[in-house]
Protein backbone atom coordinates (compact mmCIF):
# COMPACT_ATOMS: atom_id res chain seq x y z
CA UNK A 1 0.00 0.00 0.00
CA UNK A 2 1.46 3.39 -1.06
CA UNK A 3 2.22 5.86 1.83
CA UNK A 4 -0.16 8.61 2.87
CA UNK A 5 0.66 12.37 3.03
CA UNK A 6 -0.86 14.63 4.14
CA UNK A 7 -0.79 18.66 2.83
CA UNK A 8 -1.58 21.51 4.61
CA UNK A 9 -2.82 24.39 2.27
CA UNK A 10 -1.56 27.65 3.82
CA UNK A 11 0.71 28.28 0.88
CA UNK A 12 -1.80 27.18 -1.74
CA UNK A 13 0.77 27.59 -4.95
CA UNK A 14 3.60 25.80 -3.30
CA UNK A 15 0.64 22.80 -1.46
CA UNK A 16 -0.29 22.39 -5.25
CA UNK A 17 2.93 21.91 -6.55
CA UNK A 18 3.87 19.71 -3.65
CA UNK A 19 0.71 17.92 -3.70
CA UNK A 20 1.83 16.83 -7.41
CA UNK A 21 5.14 16.14 -6.94
CA UNK A 22 4.24 13.40 -4.13
CA UNK A 23 1.50 12.12 -6.26
CA UNK A 24 3.90 11.79 -9.18
CA UNK A 25 6.25 9.53 -6.91
CA UNK A 26 3.42 7.01 -6.23
CA UNK A 27 1.96 8.27 -2.57
CA UNK A 28 -1.14 9.24 -1.87
CA UNK A 29 -2.08 12.23 -0.81
CA UNK A 30 -4.99 14.28 1.22
CA UNK A 31 -4.93 18.65 1.35
CA UNK A 32 -5.93 20.00 4.37
CA UNK A 33 -7.32 23.91 4.34
CA UNK A 34 -7.02 26.31 7.53
CA UNK A 35 -10.76 26.05 7.95
CA UNK A 36 -10.75 22.14 8.05
CA UNK A 37 -11.24 20.07 11.01
CA UNK A 38 -8.02 18.94 11.57
CA UNK A 39 -8.39 16.30 14.31
CA UNK A 40 -11.30 14.69 11.62
CA UNK A 41 -8.78 14.88 8.77
CA UNK A 42 -6.16 13.22 10.41
CA UNK A 43 -8.56 10.66 11.48
CA UNK A 44 -9.83 9.57 8.49
CA UNK A 45 -6.83 10.04 6.22
CA UNK A 46 -4.26 8.28 8.86
CA UNK A 47 -1.39 9.61 7.37
CA UNK A 48 2.38 8.62 7.75
CA UNK A 49 3.83 12.14 7.32
CA UNK A 50 2.51 15.86 7.30
CA UNK A 51 3.70 18.71 5.65
CA UNK A 52 2.98 22.39 6.44
CA UNK A 53 3.51 24.07 3.75
CA UNK A 54 3.02 27.65 5.46
CA UNK A 55 1.48 30.03 8.30
CA UNK A 56 3.72 27.98 10.87
CA UNK A 57 2.95 30.83 13.66
CA UNK A 58 -0.94 29.97 13.30
CA UNK A 59 -2.92 28.07 15.38
CA UNK A 60 -4.00 25.48 12.90
CA UNK A 61 -0.54 24.90 12.04
CA UNK A 62 0.06 24.27 15.42
CA UNK A 63 -2.87 22.26 16.52
CA UNK A 64 -1.66 20.02 13.26
CA UNK A 65 1.15 19.52 14.34
CA UNK A 66 0.63 18.58 17.75
CA UNK A 67 -2.15 16.19 16.63
CA UNK A 68 0.14 14.60 13.94
CA UNK A 69 3.10 14.06 17.23
CA UNK A 70 0.09 12.59 19.41
CA UNK A 71 -0.39 10.24 16.37
CA UNK A 72 3.39 9.42 16.30
CA UNK A 73 3.41 11.30 12.69
CA UNK A 74 6.29 12.66 11.36
CA UNK A 75 5.90 16.51 10.62
CA UNK A 76 8.12 18.27 7.31
CA UNK A 77 7.77 22.42 7.82
CA UNK A 78 8.61 24.42 5.08
CA UNK A 79 10.13 27.51 6.33
CA UNK A 80 10.37 31.11 4.88
CA UNK A 81 13.61 32.00 4.28
CA UNK A 82 13.31 35.68 5.79
CA UNK A 83 12.37 33.60 9.11
CA UNK A 84 15.54 35.12 11.82
CA UNK A 85 15.61 31.71 13.11
CA UNK A 86 13.89 29.06 11.52
CA UNK A 87 15.96 26.39 14.32
CA UNK A 88 14.06 28.52 17.13
CA UNK A 89 10.45 27.55 15.25
CA UNK A 90 11.09 23.92 14.53
CA UNK A 91 11.66 23.26 18.37
CA UNK A 92 9.60 25.92 19.72
CA UNK A 93 6.73 23.60 17.18
CA UNK A 94 8.20 20.46 17.53
CA UNK A 95 8.58 19.85 13.81
CA UNK A 96 10.48 16.71 13.10
CA UNK A 97 12.20 18.79 10.01
CA UNK A 98 11.99 21.41 7.61
CA UNK A 99 13.13 22.74 4.32
CA UNK A 100 13.65 26.76 3.26
CA UNK A 101 11.08 28.34 0.85
CA UNK A 102 11.17 27.92 -2.15
CA UNK A 103 11.64 24.39 -1.97
CA UNK A 104 12.35 21.90 -5.08
CA UNK A 105 9.01 19.91 -4.99
CA UNK A 106 11.49 16.95 -6.02
CA UNK A 107 13.73 17.63 -2.78
CA UNK A 108 10.52 17.67 -0.44
CA UNK A 109 9.57 14.19 -1.94
CA UNK A 110 12.98 12.86 -0.70
CA UNK A 111 12.89 14.66 2.22
CA UNK A 112 9.44 13.37 3.23
CA UNK A 113 10.73 9.60 2.01
CA UNK A 114 13.41 9.52 4.14
CA UNK A 115 11.19 10.59 7.42
CA UNK A 116 8.47 8.12 6.16
CA UNK A 117 11.04 5.99 6.37
CA UNK A 118 12.72 6.33 9.57
CA UNK A 119 9.45 6.44 11.47
CA UNK A 120 8.86 2.95 10.13
CA UNK A 121 12.14 2.22 11.51
CA UNK A 122 10.97 3.51 14.70
CA UNK A 123 8.28 1.80 14.99
CA UNK A 124 9.74 -1.64 13.59
CA UNK A 125 12.44 -1.49 16.00
CA UNK A 126 10.76 0.34 18.90
CA UNK A 127 14.13 2.93 19.31
CA UNK A 128 11.36 5.81 19.95
CA UNK A 129 13.07 10.10 19.80
CA UNK A 130 13.20 13.02 17.39
CA UNK A 131 16.14 14.32 18.84
CA UNK A 132 19.44 14.50 16.39
CA UNK A 133 21.58 11.82 18.61
CA UNK A 134 18.88 9.19 18.23
CA UNK A 135 18.16 10.55 14.89
CA UNK A 136 22.30 10.00 14.75
CA UNK A 137 21.82 6.09 16.25
CA UNK A 138 18.76 5.34 13.31
CA UNK A 139 21.14 6.17 10.79
CA UNK A 140 23.83 4.18 11.84
CA UNK A 141 21.47 0.97 11.91
CA UNK A 142 20.71 1.40 8.64
CA UNK A 143 24.21 1.89 7.16
CA UNK A 144 25.47 -1.06 9.93
CA UNK A 145 22.13 -3.78 9.36
CA UNK A 146 23.43 -5.13 5.64
CA UNK A 147 27.07 -5.95 6.40
CA UNK A 148 28.34 -8.48 9.08
CA UNK A 149 31.61 -6.75 10.82
CA UNK A 150 31.62 -6.62 14.46
CA UNK A 151 29.50 -3.98 16.09
CA UNK A 152 29.90 -2.28 19.89
CA UNK A 153 27.55 -0.37 21.69
CA UNK A 154 28.19 1.67 23.84
CA UNK A 155 25.73 3.59 25.94
CA UNK A 156 24.33 3.21 30.41
CA UNK A 157 22.28 0.70 31.63
CA UNK A 158 19.22 1.70 30.14
CA UNK A 159 19.44 3.32 27.08
CA UNK A 160 18.56 0.45 24.76
CA UNK A 161 21.74 -1.33 23.69
CA UNK A 162 19.84 -4.70 23.40
CA UNK A 163 17.52 -2.99 21.66
CA UNK A 164 19.56 -1.65 19.28
CA UNK A 165 21.52 -4.93 18.62
CA UNK A 166 17.96 -6.46 17.85
CA UNK A 167 16.95 -3.91 15.43
CA UNK A 168 20.43 -4.35 13.50
CA UNK A 169 19.68 -7.71 13.27
CA UNK A 170 16.01 -7.43 11.74
CA UNK A 171 17.11 -5.33 9.09
CA UNK A 172 19.86 -7.51 8.17
CA UNK A 173 20.34 -10.75 5.70
CA UNK A 174 20.47 -12.85 8.92
CA UNK A 175 17.12 -11.63 9.91
CA UNK A 176 15.55 -15.18 9.25
CA UNK A 177 18.47 -16.64 11.64
CA UNK A 178 18.40 -16.77 15.15
CA UNK A 179 19.50 -13.50 17.54
CA UNK A 180 20.69 -15.39 20.60
CA UNK A 181 22.03 -12.93 23.70
CA UNK A 182 24.11 -13.82 26.60
CA UNK A 183 24.51 -11.70 29.43
CA UNK A 184 28.98 -11.73 30.42
CA UNK A 185 28.27 -10.04 34.10
CA UNK A 186 25.51 -12.39 34.67
CA UNK A 187 27.72 -15.49 34.80
CA UNK A 188 30.72 -17.04 36.95
CA UNK A 189 33.91 -17.36 34.33
CA UNK A 190 33.57 -21.70 34.48
CA UNK A 191 30.10 -21.48 33.26
CA UNK A 192 30.73 -18.40 30.84
CA UNK A 193 32.90 -20.33 28.96
CA UNK A 194 30.53 -23.43 28.52
CA UNK A 195 27.63 -21.08 27.71
CA UNK A 196 29.53 -19.50 24.99
CA UNK A 197 31.74 -22.24 23.30
CA UNK A 198 29.42 -25.32 25.40
CA UNK A 199 31.10 -28.56 26.20
CA UNK A 200 31.58 -32.61 25.82
CA UNK A 201 30.34 -35.16 28.37
CA UNK A 202 31.97 -35.65 30.96
CA UNK A 203 34.60 -32.57 29.87
CA UNK A 204 33.69 -31.28 34.29
CA UNK A 205 31.87 -33.07 36.94
CA UNK A 206 28.38 -32.30 35.64
CA UNK A 207 28.54 -32.14 32.01
CA UNK A 208 26.03 -35.76 31.93
CA UNK A 209 25.79 -34.53 28.14
CA UNK A 210 27.48 -32.58 25.39
CA UNK A 211 25.73 -28.97 24.83
CA UNK A 212 25.98 -26.90 22.43
CA UNK A 213 27.15 -23.10 23.10
CA UNK A 214 25.74 -19.76 22.16
CA UNK A 215 28.63 -19.60 19.39
CA UNK A 216 27.29 -22.95 17.34
CA UNK A 217 23.32 -21.96 18.19
CA UNK A 218 23.77 -18.16 16.81
CA UNK A 219 25.34 -20.19 13.53
CA UNK A 220 25.11 -18.28 10.62
CA UNK A 221 22.85 -15.52 12.96
CA UNK A 222 23.85 -13.04 15.53
CA UNK A 223 25.21 -13.45 18.73
CA UNK A 224 24.71 -10.14 21.52
CA UNK A 225 27.23 -10.19 24.15
CA UNK A 226 25.55 -7.84 26.65
CA UNK A 227 28.25 -6.26 29.23
CA UNK A 228 31.21 -7.86 27.48
CA UNK A 229 33.63 -5.09 29.30
CA UNK A 230 32.58 -7.67 32.51
CA UNK A 231 33.77 -10.67 30.77
CA UNK A 232 36.85 -11.79 32.47
CA UNK A 233 40.67 -12.12 30.74
CA UNK A 234 40.87 -15.68 29.97
CA UNK A 235 37.54 -15.90 28.33
CA UNK A 236 38.52 -12.69 26.00
CA UNK A 237 41.67 -14.34 25.20
CA UNK A 238 39.45 -17.27 23.50
CA UNK A 239 36.77 -14.84 22.29
CA UNK A 240 39.59 -12.71 20.49
CA UNK A 241 40.36 -16.31 18.93
CA UNK A 242 36.86 -16.60 17.71
CA UNK A 243 36.25 -13.50 16.06
CA UNK A 244 39.74 -13.97 14.36
CA UNK A 245 39.59 -17.90 13.15
CA UNK A 246 35.83 -18.49 12.79
CA UNK A 247 36.84 -21.42 14.92
CA UNK A 248 36.74 -23.12 18.51
CA UNK A 249 36.75 -25.82 20.46
CA UNK A 250 34.00 -27.18 22.84
CA UNK A 251 35.31 -27.21 26.66
CA UNK A 252 37.07 -31.00 26.77
CA UNK A 253 36.33 -31.23 22.83
CA UNK A 254 39.17 -31.97 20.25
CA UNK A 255 37.32 -31.02 16.76
CA UNK A 256 37.45 -27.17 15.74
CA UNK A 257 34.19 -25.86 15.14
CA UNK A 258 33.53 -23.66 12.51
CA UNK A 259 30.57 -21.09 12.96
CA UNK A 260 29.55 -17.87 10.76
CA UNK A 261 27.84 -15.76 13.40
CA UNK A 262 28.42 -12.12 13.59
CA UNK A 263 29.08 -10.42 16.81
CA UNK A 264 27.44 -7.81 18.91
CA UNK A 265 28.43 -6.29 21.58
CA UNK A 266 27.28 -4.20 24.27
CA UNK A 267 28.83 -2.86 27.27
CA UNK A 268 27.71 0.47 30.26
CA UNK A 269 31.94 0.55 30.82
CA UNK A 270 34.26 3.02 28.90
CA UNK A 271 36.04 0.28 27.38
CA UNK A 272 38.88 2.56 26.42
CA UNK A 273 39.60 3.40 29.86
CA UNK A 274 39.08 0.05 30.90
CA UNK A 275 42.21 -1.18 28.71
CA UNK A 276 44.51 1.26 30.33
CA UNK A 277 43.59 0.21 33.31
CA UNK A 278 44.84 -3.50 31.81
CA UNK A 279 41.20 -4.98 32.75
CA UNK A 280 40.15 -5.43 29.25
CA UNK A 281 42.54 -6.69 26.51
CA UNK A 282 43.40 -4.13 23.55
CA UNK A 283 43.52 -6.41 20.64
CA UNK A 284 40.02 -7.81 21.44
CA UNK A 285 38.68 -3.87 21.97
CA UNK A 286 40.14 -3.07 18.20
CA UNK A 287 38.51 -6.54 17.26
CA UNK A 288 35.19 -5.49 18.57
CA UNK A 289 35.39 -2.16 17.72
CA UNK A 290 34.93 -2.27 13.99
CA UNK A 291 31.73 -0.49 13.57
CA UNK A 292 30.43 1.59 17.23
CA UNK A 293 27.25 3.36 18.35
CA UNK A 294 27.14 5.51 21.04
CA UNK A 295 23.73 5.67 22.64
CA UNK A 296 23.23 9.23 25.03
CA UNK A 297 21.54 8.67 28.55
CA UNK A 298 18.03 9.97 28.65
CA UNK A 299 19.10 13.42 30.43
CA UNK A 300 20.75 14.20 26.59
CA UNK A 301 18.08 13.76 25.01
CA UNK A 302 15.29 15.66 27.00
CA UNK A 303 13.40 16.67 23.96
CA UNK A 304 12.21 12.84 23.45
CA UNK A 305 11.11 11.89 26.80
CA UNK A 306 7.41 13.39 26.11
CA UNK A 307 7.09 11.34 23.46
CA UNK A 308 8.90 8.41 25.19
CA UNK A 309 6.42 9.14 27.96
CA UNK A 310 2.98 9.09 25.24
CA UNK A 311 3.87 5.56 24.00
CA UNK A 312 4.87 4.07 27.08
CA UNK A 313 1.13 5.67 28.61
CA UNK A 314 -0.48 4.02 25.59
CA UNK A 315 1.34 0.31 25.44
CA UNK A 316 0.73 0.01 29.42
CA UNK A 317 -2.43 1.01 29.64
CA UNK A 318 -3.90 -1.08 26.76
CA UNK A 319 -1.02 -4.07 28.16
CA UNK A 320 -3.00 -3.63 31.56
CA UNK A 321 -6.78 -2.47 30.30
CA UNK A 322 -6.06 0.40 32.87
CA UNK A 323 -7.21 4.05 31.42
CA UNK A 324 -4.73 6.79 32.10
CA UNK A 325 -6.25 10.29 32.49
CA UNK A 326 -2.25 11.89 31.49
CA UNK A 327 0.21 13.69 32.76
CA UNK A 328 -0.01 17.72 33.70
CA UNK A 329 2.51 20.39 31.97
CA UNK A 330 4.04 20.56 35.70
CA UNK A 331 4.18 17.06 35.87
CA UNK A 332 5.30 16.62 32.41
CA UNK A 333 8.01 19.31 33.16
CA UNK A 334 9.16 17.65 36.39
CA UNK A 335 10.23 14.19 34.35
CA UNK A 336 11.98 15.89 31.83
CA UNK A 337 14.43 17.63 34.16
CA UNK A 338 14.79 14.80 35.89
CA UNK A 339 18.38 12.77 35.89
CA UNK A 340 16.79 9.56 35.12
CA UNK A 341 19.75 7.33 36.21
CA UNK A 342 18.04 3.98 34.74
CA UNK A 343 17.59 6.01 31.54
CA UNK A 344 14.45 4.53 29.55
CA UNK A 345 14.51 1.74 31.40
CA UNK A 346 13.54 3.47 34.72
CA UNK A 347 11.44 5.84 33.03
CA UNK A 348 9.15 2.80 31.66
CA UNK A 349 8.84 1.38 34.85
CA UNK A 350 7.88 4.45 36.18
CA UNK A 351 5.04 5.17 33.75
CA UNK A 352 3.72 1.87 34.60
CA UNK A 353 3.65 2.42 38.33
CA UNK A 354 1.70 5.19 37.35
CA UNK A 355 -0.63 3.67 34.85
CA UNK A 356 -0.94 1.18 36.77
CA UNK A 357 -1.37 2.67 40.70
CA UNK A 358 -2.32 6.02 39.40
CA UNK A 359 -5.37 8.06 41.41
CA UNK A 360 -8.11 8.33 38.63
CA UNK A 361 -7.02 11.76 37.56
CA UNK A 362 -4.23 13.62 35.77
CA UNK A 363 -0.94 13.16 37.47
CA UNK A 364 0.24 16.53 39.11
CA UNK A 365 3.42 17.60 39.85
CA UNK A 366 2.90 16.71 43.46
CA UNK A 367 2.47 13.36 42.99
CA UNK A 368 5.60 12.39 41.39
CA UNK A 369 7.99 11.24 44.07
CA UNK A 370 10.96 14.35 44.92
CA UNK A 371 13.93 12.01 44.44
CA UNK A 372 13.18 11.17 40.70
CA UNK A 373 15.20 14.32 40.15
CA UNK A 374 17.80 13.33 42.39
CA UNK A 375 18.60 10.26 40.87
CA UNK A 376 16.40 7.49 42.00
CA UNK A 377 12.55 6.19 42.22
CA UNK A 378 10.52 5.15 44.85
CA UNK A 379 8.73 2.06 45.00
CA UNK A 380 5.95 3.56 45.64
CA UNK A 381 4.78 5.80 42.24
CA UNK A 382 3.57 8.72 43.95
CA UNK A 383 2.20 9.92 47.67
CA UNK A 384 0.59 6.63 49.40
CA UNK A 385 -3.56 8.40 49.23
CA UNK A 386 -4.28 9.48 52.50
CA UNK A 387 -0.95 8.92 54.02
CA UNK A 388 -1.02 12.39 55.82
CA UNK A 389 -3.86 11.10 58.19
CA UNK A 390 -2.92 7.34 58.04
CA UNK A 391 -0.27 6.54 60.33
CA UNK A 392 0.35 2.33 58.61
CA UNK A 393 0.62 4.53 55.13
CA UNK A 394 3.60 7.14 56.57
CA UNK A 395 4.89 3.36 57.94
CA UNK A 396 5.03 1.92 54.37
CA UNK A 397 6.11 4.93 52.60
CA UNK A 398 9.19 5.37 55.10
CA UNK A 399 10.06 1.54 54.60
CA UNK A 400 9.69 1.60 51.02
CA UNK A 401 11.93 4.74 50.85
CA UNK A 402 14.70 3.67 52.97
CA UNK A 403 14.41 0.72 51.27
CA UNK A 404 15.12 2.37 47.59
CA UNK A 405 17.92 4.26 49.60
CA UNK A 406 19.71 1.67 50.84
CA UNK A 407 19.92 0.00 47.61
CA UNK A 408 21.27 3.50 45.88
CA UNK A 409 23.86 2.74 48.87
CA UNK A 410 24.61 -0.25 47.81
CA UNK A 411 25.02 0.28 43.85
CA UNK A 412 27.21 3.85 44.79
CA UNK A 413 29.61 1.55 46.98
CA UNK A 414 30.00 -1.58 43.58
CA UNK A 415 30.68 1.51 41.59
CA UNK A 416 33.33 2.79 43.45
CA UNK A 417 34.66 -0.49 43.99
CA UNK A 418 34.66 -1.06 40.26
CA UNK A 419 36.35 1.87 39.69
CA UNK A 420 39.26 1.27 42.44
CA UNK A 421 43.24 -0.05 40.81
CA UNK A 422 42.37 -3.89 42.52
CA UNK A 423 39.43 -5.27 43.63
CA UNK A 424 38.20 -3.99 46.93
CA UNK A 425 36.72 -6.80 49.21
CA UNK A 426 35.09 -6.09 52.59
CA UNK A 427 36.32 -9.27 54.49
CA UNK A 428 35.10 -9.82 58.18
CA UNK A 429 36.96 -12.37 59.08
CA UNK A 430 39.94 -15.01 57.72
CA UNK A 431 42.99 -14.98 55.62
CA UNK A 432 43.08 -12.54 52.45
CA UNK A 433 42.66 -13.94 48.80
CA UNK A 434 43.25 -11.33 46.79
CA UNK A 435 45.52 -8.28 46.26
CA UNK A 436 44.30 -4.85 46.85
CA UNK A 437 41.67 -5.88 49.76
CA UNK A 438 40.71 -3.33 51.98
CA UNK A 439 39.14 -2.82 55.60
CA UNK A 440 38.76 0.47 56.81
CA UNK A 441 40.97 0.82 59.95
CA UNK A 442 42.46 -2.62 59.81
CA UNK A 443 45.82 -4.11 57.39
CA UNK A 444 44.96 -6.63 55.27
CA UNK A 445 47.06 -8.58 53.48
CA UNK A 446 47.88 -7.98 49.57
CA UNK A 447 48.80 -11.64 49.36
CA UNK A 448 47.77 -14.14 46.92
CA UNK A 449 46.52 -17.25 48.63
CA UNK A 450 49.59 -18.57 49.05
CA UNK A 451 49.84 -21.43 51.89
CA UNK A 452 51.90 -18.95 53.57
CA UNK A 453 49.34 -16.21 53.94
CA UNK A 454 51.26 -12.93 53.03
CA UNK A 455 54.07 -14.74 51.35
CA UNK A 456 57.66 -13.25 51.06
CA UNK A 457 60.38 -12.74 53.57
CA UNK A 458 59.11 -8.77 55.06
CA UNK A 459 56.26 -10.98 56.93
CA UNK A 460 52.70 -9.63 57.41
CA UNK A 461 53.39 -6.35 58.50
CA UNK A 462 55.45 -5.56 55.06
CA UNK A 463 52.81 -7.12 52.78
CA UNK A 464 49.97 -5.23 53.94
CA UNK A 465 47.86 -2.35 52.97
CA UNK A 466 45.69 0.14 55.26
CA UNK A 467 43.05 2.08 54.93
CA UNK A 468 42.33 4.55 56.68
CA UNK A 469 39.69 7.06 56.96
CA UNK A 470 40.61 10.17 54.96
CA UNK A 471 42.81 8.24 52.77
CA UNK A 472 42.80 9.38 49.00
CA UNK A 473 42.40 6.66 46.39
CA UNK A 474 45.40 7.54 44.88
CA UNK A 475 47.39 6.68 48.90
CA UNK A 476 45.34 3.44 48.61
CA UNK A 477 46.73 2.50 45.23
CA UNK A 478 50.57 3.30 45.96
CA UNK A 479 50.36 1.31 49.60
CA UNK A 480 49.15 -1.73 47.37
CA UNK A 481 51.46 -1.43 44.41
CA UNK A 482 54.39 -0.82 46.91
CA UNK A 483 53.46 -4.10 48.88
CA UNK A 484 53.00 -6.09 45.86
CA UNK A 485 56.25 -4.94 44.62
CA UNK A 486 57.85 -5.48 48.36
CA UNK A 487 56.23 -9.38 48.40
CA UNK A 488 57.44 -10.28 45.06
CA UNK A 489 60.46 -8.72 45.59
CA UNK A 490 60.35 -6.16 42.94
CA UNK A 491 59.29 -8.49 40.03
CA UNK A 492 56.97 -6.64 38.15
CA UNK A 493 55.52 -9.28 35.98
CA UNK A 494 54.35 -11.11 39.05
CA UNK A 495 53.78 -8.04 40.99
CA UNK A 496 51.35 -6.59 38.29
CA UNK A 497 49.19 -10.36 37.99
CA UNK A 498 48.78 -10.10 41.66
CA UNK A 499 47.69 -6.32 41.56
CA UNK A 500 44.96 -8.29 38.79
CA UNK A 501 46.74 -4.98 36.16
CA UNK A 502 48.60 -4.95 33.10
CA UNK A 503 52.06 -4.74 33.00
CA UNK A 504 52.56 -1.43 31.02
CA UNK A 505 50.19 -0.45 33.77
CA UNK A 506 52.11 -1.28 36.28
CA UNK A 507 55.24 0.36 34.90
CA UNK A 508 53.28 3.85 34.02
CA UNK A 509 51.88 3.79 37.73
CA UNK A 510 55.43 3.04 38.98
CA UNK A 511 56.70 6.15 37.12
CA UNK A 512 53.96 8.16 38.10
CA UNK A 513 54.10 7.84 41.82
CA UNK A 514 58.41 7.72 41.63
CA UNK A 515 58.57 4.33 42.87
CA UNK A 516 61.94 2.72 43.09
CA UNK A 517 62.61 -1.20 42.30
Amino acid sequence: MADRVLISMDDLETAVRTNAAFEQAGFRTTMVAPADDVVAVLRQSEPDLVVLTGALHDGPAALLIEQARERSVSTLGLVEQEDPDPQFIVRQLGLTAWMAKPAVPADVVEAGRRLVERRRLQEHTGIIGESPAIQEVLVKIEQMAPVSSTVLIEGESGTGKELVAQAIHQLSPRRARPFIAVNCSALPETLLESELFGHEKGSFTGAAERRLGRFELADEGTLFLDEVGEMPLATQVKLLRVLESRSFFRVGGVQPIHVDVRVIAATNRALREEVTLGRFRDDLYYRLNVLAIYLPPLRERKPDIPRLIRRFIRELSQEHGRAFAGITPDAMDVLVNAHWPGNVRQLRNLIESMVVLGPGRQIEAADIPADVGQGGTRLLPMRVPGASQDIAGHELEFIFRSLVELKLQIEELRRRMDEAPGRVELIGVGRPRVYGEVVAGTAVGVGGGDEGGMGGDGGAAEATVVYRPGMKMAEVERAAIEGALRETRGNRRRAAERLGIGERTLYRKIKEYGLAT
